[in-house]
């Protein structure tokens, strides 16, 4: 997303915007995988695999929630809705996102986070969807909703490398590959995602598993091992929406 397409969220400006709130490809919903953190690892395992992936730029590690198995692929579409009783923060919190200012000048402190739009999101509408402002500038209830989860989200992800990072120190992440043949014949190879290392942490002293607990990481520790198991119900997803190879 480049500067030019969004902006900070204002009543004036933006009274007569609305957001489309169901989900399809046409409106941008087509992705394999969307962020997530571990405060929200108890619903998201719920609905979805869990595992971890790299950013391209920085390199650093981040949990992921799985849609598919290929780019642009999400098994969770279809007439125009969310097919799981979760969706992650990350995914319906859009068009919103968090902006902070740079400094009016060297030195002076950050200002704070403020509301912005992505002004380019094929959600947004100025004839249909739900309106952001009432007839007087008032926020609605729905950019109130939107507003708590992006709070809720920054709070999490900054939790969330945190967590990652306490992960790296006690060498519990790992790669992982899997291999996997449709009902159709086509294969899938996962290579490039990342998960818990399992060996690693029941050799881990109980000292340093307490002082991750203490943390608040071991549940999501496990909620991320939990999560393995969608994997066959993504499959099923997967199987349920192409022909077998024989017919």
């Amino acid at each position: 997303m480049t500067a030019q397409n969004f902006q900070i969220l204002n009543a004036e400006k933006h009274q007569q915007l609305g957001v489309i709130t169901t989900y399809s490809p046409q409106l941008g919903d087509s992705v394999m995988y969307s962020p997530t953190f571990p405060m929200e690892f108890r619903d998201v395992q719920s609905c979805y695999p869990i595992f971890f992936t790299k950013d391209a730029q920085t390199g650093q590690f981040y949990p992921v929630a799985l849609f598919g198995f290929e780019p642009e692929q999400n098994l969770f579409l279809k007439d125009d809705a969310w097919q799981a009783t979760y969706i992650p923060l990350s995914v319906s919190r859009q068009p919103f996102l968090i902006a902070r200012p740079p400094p009016a000048a060297p030195g002076d402190p950050e200002p704070s986070a403020m509301v912005s739009i992505d002004m380019d999101h094929p959600k947004l509408s100025s004839v249909s969807g739900e309106r952001l402002f009432d007839e007087r500038g008032g926020q609605t209830q729905f950019l109130k909703t939107a507003i708590e989860k992006l709070e809720n989200l920054h709070q999490g992800l900054a939790h969330g490398s945190q967590f990652v990072a306490a992960l790296l120190a006690h060498n519990l992440i790992e790669s992982f590959t899997l291999e996997i043949t449709f009902i159709d014949g086509a294969q899938c190879k996962l290579d490039t995602f990342y998960t818990i290392a399992e060996e690693v942490l029941y050799k881990l002293p109980g000292d340093t598993l307490a002082s991750l607990n203490k943390q608040g990481y071991l549940q999501a520790i496990f909620m991320q091992l939990a999560s393995f198991s969608q994997l066959r119900a993504l499959i099923a997803r997967r199987n349920a929406g192409r022909p077998t190879a024989d017919v």
